[in-house]
C-alpha cells in the first residue's frame, strides 16, 4: 500500500485541501491482487488505491466516461478534470495527522472514477501520437508507426498493452520512450491478452 500511494504522491495526484460544504466527496478504497509469473507462482502482492467512482453524480462530478470514438476529445477530457472537480476522502490508513479533516482535491484522474479510463487512454494516445504512431481509423485501440523498413503495431485493451513489430530494438526503445510518459510494467512476451 504504501509503495502505490508513494507513486501516487509523486504525480501529484492530488492535494489535501478543507472539505468543501457544497459537493460530493467520493470515498475511496484499496483493491489488493495477487501477481502471478508465467508459471503460475507468486510474483507479488499489488494494492491499488480506487475511487468509489459509483459515488459520483453524472453533471456534479463528470460530463462524460470512456468512449472510443475520438473526437477532438483529448483536450476536453484534461479540461473536463479541471472543471470537474472531484473530491475524495483521504485513503483508508494514511490520513494526514495534520490535516484529518481535510479531503483530496484530485488534480488527475484515479483508478475508480467514472472518467478514468477515458482521460488515461487520451494520455496514451497523445503520447503515441507524439512518437509517430497513426491511430488506425477502424480500431481506435490500434496503433500505428511506420518508418521506412520498420513497422510497430500497439493494442490497447483498457490498460494492458501489446507492441509488436519487425524490429525488436526499436520496439524496445519505443517501450523506454513510453516509460518517460506513462508509468508503466513491463511483463515480457504475452502469454494471455484479454479477448484473445
Amino acid at each position: 500500500m504504501s509503495s502505490e500511494l508513494t507513486a501516487l504522491m509523486c504525480h501529484n495526484t492530488w492535494q489535501l485541501v478543507p472539505s468543501p460544504n457544497d459537493c460530493n466527496i467520493v470515498g475511496c478504497k484499496w483493491v489488493f491482487q495477487i501477481k502471478r509469473h508465467v508459471d503460475g507462482s507468486v510474483d507479488r502482492f499489488k494494492a491499488r488505491l480506487v475511487a468509489k467512482g459509483f459515488n459520483q453524480r453524472p453533471g456534479l462530478d463528470y460530463k462524460e466516461t470512456f468512449s472510443h470514438v475520438v473526437k477532438p476529445v483529448t483536450t476536453h477530457t484534461i479540461l473536463t478534470l479541471a472543471v470537474m472537480q472531484v473530491y475524495m476522502k483521504q485513503p483508508p490508513g494514511f490520513k494526514s495527522p495534520e490535516k484529518p479533516d481535510h479531503v483530496c482535491c484530485l488534480t488527475k484522474a484515479i483508478y475508480g472514477l467514472k472518467q478514468a479510463p477515458r482521460a488515461w487512454y487520451s494520455a496514451l494516445k497523445q503520447a503515441l501520437l507524439e512518437f509517430g504512431f497513426i491511430n488506425a481509423k477502424s480500431d481506435s485501440s490500434l496503433f500505428v508507426f511506420h518508418d521506412g523498413s520498420i513497422l510497430v503495431y500497439c493494442l490497447v485493451y483498457v490498460d494492458d498493452l501489446i507492441l509488436t513489430g519487425n524490429n525488436s530494438t526499436f520496439v524496445a526503445s519505443i517501450i523506454d520512450q513510453l516509460g518517460t510518459k506513462i508509468l508503466h510494467q513491463r511483463l515480457g512476451v504475452p502469454t494471455f491478452f484479454p479477448r484473445c
